[in-house]
């Protein structure tokens, strides 16, 4: 299985459990394992933050899976706070961070950096954070990439609003980085 690879096959789930294909295709088809078929065929697949959460819920040691660290792409155009919270994300959390200024640089590092989660700050100029979201729900290989909202105050409706609208989680007071590193554990259900 290659590194960075965000969805999976059955064999490739049962050499990471160490058990039979069969059992992987058994686990999936009672509902234990979420995932989806391959169209015109009978072919499962698992992305990868589903399975690691099934590894988690069954206390099944994770350190098989060849991902690495969690990768976390921040998009926001204030320098300054956007190198801050990279800092802290890569010495607290342990993440692999990168750091893009605008929507356009977002798609291009997107698709070299493939990220595991999206950060994007709501109120950064010259960024669409509502279009980048659409594009990267609307990208069948980009699927699986978690994208957090970052905003200040957010009443409840508007967080309804952007969970609605494609985005995986929202943060409103952003400037403790263990609460953003909780918000990105959430969302990729303690994935990596």
């Amino acid at each position: 299985m290659a590194k960075g690879k965000n969805v999976l096959t059955t064999g490739d789930v049962a050499k990471i459990c160490n058990v039979a294909p069969r059992t992987v295709s058994k686990w999936f088809d009672n509902g234990q394992l979420r995932g989806y078929r391959i169209p015109g065929s009978k072919d499962r697949r698992i992305p990868v933050s589903e399975l690691i959460r099934f590894m988690k819920v069954h206390n099944m040691p994770t350190t098989a899976l060849p991902v690495g660290k969690i990768r976390v792409l921040v998009v926001d155009s204030d320098r300054d706070a956007a190198s801050d919270l990279a800092e802290s994300l890569t010495t607290k959390g342990d993440y692999e961070v990168q750091i893009v200024y605008g929507t356009f640089q977002t798609g291009a590092v997107v698709q070299k950096f493939v990220p595991h989660v999206l950060v994007i700050n709501l109120l950064a100029e010259d960024i669409d954070a509502a279009g980048i979201c659409r594009s990267i729900r609307a990208d069948e290989d980009l699927q699986t990439i978690k994208i957090i909202a970052l905003a200040d105050h957010l009443n409840e409706s508007e967080e309804t609003a952007l969970l609605r609208n494609g985005f995986d989680g929202c943060i409103s007071d952003w400037g403790d980085p263990t609460e953003v590193i909780k918000k990105i554990e959430e969302a990729t259900a303690i994935i990596y």
